[in-house]
């Protein structure tokens, strides 16, 4: 299946491209102006969704080896697509070239880590009289709801496992960033059977229809932690399973012996990357004070490297924010701090007229009562905050109820691993953050998620336990 235009993409239902007669329109966050518009799914739409979905179900489960074969050929159908998905994802998404073209062939590899899956069954007892097995069955059919900072990673984080565990599903992409989602889904279908991935796009209230059909035993959401527990509260009604990964406030904790300088670069990477807009991207620094000078200094020097505009021009570095609540939210707790006392670098040149831009900031002198320390700020905007006693730091890093990642920055390893591991969090990382794998599983504490994705932990949770029990003698 093709489309003529890109930018004007329909459903994918059952193999097919189903139109609609409303749509809605999609905006470039560099410049505001329309790049298109997307399908808004209606009920009738989304049942004949969840039907396909049911009817591909009994023979996808069937074979395992037939599984794996056709996401290897996703996984390299999507691989293919590169040079037309990624200046879809620049345009609706922001983020400059380099990075959309990563994000895609980064999905492409999930998809092709997950055709190597084992689902083996494992005996708990083999004896004179009885034989009893372990094995994975298919959750059913998945509900699978995305965000618009890694359209199209954090679909392949759902996509791959649930296919590869034998469930079907229902995808759907933010409504300010359907487009990409819509082509990959064109170019999966080519290589999936009909049924298995079916896309749909709309307005926010799909996302509610599809938490409560009745075909659907599991949801899969990234989002926010609003969203996310209205979510969990629709599942209860039909007891289905859940898995959330709902952001986090992520803590770089850095050591007496570390080298401001030597880490500053990686360190201000690992907060600004896609402009901020990374559940796991360093949220605040704890650094000592006597190293709080030149720390600032040494990540103000790297905002003023980066280049600030549309992520279709070549020279850019950091593209826009999303959308416009996104900005107001950022600009909003980054003016509270100065307010409050902190010193905003706001380094670099002037920002082009017309889209959601924020200069990459340093806020020196932040406080764990600011907002933009104790919240989760989601933009180009990092607060670096002083200590004395590294006990004291650990106990402000694990305050608050989020507990995504964080990572321990110092020259002697074994130290930092260990101040690390009394992280309350679901990834500890020493000297490095955002270092993530699709075999290395993910997921938050507290307020962060419920449950885990990728790795083998990620597609169990994709499945049923079920306990095969033979009698002999």
């Amino acid at each position: 299946m093709s489309t003529t235009d890109l930018t004007t993409p329909d459903l994918l239902i059952d193999g097919a491209a189903v139109g609609t007669d409303d749509r809605l329109d999609v905006l470039n966050p560099a410049t505001g102006a329309v790049v298109g518009t997307s399908p808004v799914c209606t009920r009738g739409q989304l049942d004949d969704a969840f039907a396909a979905a049911e009817r591909a179900a009994p023979p996808w489960r069937g074979s395992l080896d037939e599984r794996r074969a056709a996401l290897g050929a996703a996984a390299a159908a999507l691989a293919g697509a590169v040079d037309e998905i990624a200046p879809l994802l620049v345009a609706e998404q922001g983020k400059p070239m380099r990075e959309a073209r990563l994000e895609v062939k980064a999905a492409a590899y999930w998809l092709g880590y997950y055709a190597g899956t084992d689902l083996a069954r494992e005996t708990l007892r083999d004896d004179a009289k009885a034989f009893v097995e372990v094995r994975r069955r298919p959750a059913g059919v998945v509900a699978a709801i995305t965000p618009w900072n890694f359209p199209l990673l954090l679909a392949c984080w759902k996509i791959g496992p649930a296919l590869a565990a034998g469930c079907t599903m229902v995808l759907k992409p933010s409504p300010y960033t359907p487009l990409s989602t819509l082509r990959m889904g064109e170019v999966l279908d080519g290589v999936l059977p009909d049924g298995v991935l079916n896309v749909v796009a709309g307005r926010d209230e799909l996302g509610a229809w599809m938490t409560g059909h009745p075909a659907v035993r599991k949801i899969t959401f990234t989002g926010s932690v609003a969203t996310g527990k209205r979510v969990m509260s629709a599942a209860a009604d039909d007891l289905k399973r859940v898995t959330l990964e709902l952001g986090g406030n992520d803590a770089a904790i850095l050591l007496d012996d570390v080298d401001p300088g030597a880490i500053a670069k990686q360190l201000f990477w690992s907060a600004f990357l896609n402009a901020g807009q990374l559940c796991c991207a360093v949220k605040r620094v704890y650094v000592p004070s006597g190293l709080r000078g030149e720390l600032v200094d040494a990540l103000t020097a790297e905002a003023e490297r980066v280049v600030v505009g549309d992520g279709a021009v070549r020279e850019t570095t950091m593209g826009p924010l999303n959308n416009r609540p996104q900005l107001d939210h950022v600009r909003a707790v980054v003016d509270e701090a100065v307010r409050a006392g902190a010193r905003s670098t706001n380094a670099g040149a002037a920002l082009p007229d017309g889209g959601h831009f924020f200069a990459p900031t340093i806020l020196d002198g932040a406080d764990d009562a600011m907002r933009v320390v104790a919240d989760e700020q989601f933009g180009p905007a990092l607060p670096v905050i002083a200590y004395d006693d590294v006990e004291d730091a650990l106990a402000r890093a694990n305050a608050g109820t989020f507990g995504l990642s964080g990572s321990v920055w110092g020259q002697d390893e074994d130290r930092a691993a260990d101040l690390a591991e009394r992280l309350e969090c679901g990834t500890a990382w020493v000297n490095t953050h955002y270092a993530n794998d699709p075999g290395q599983p993910f997921g938050g504490l507290k307020w962060s998620g419920v449950g885990v994705e990728n790795g083998r932990w990620g597609v169990e949770t994709f499945t049923d336990l079920q306990v095969v029990h033979r009698a002999r003698g």
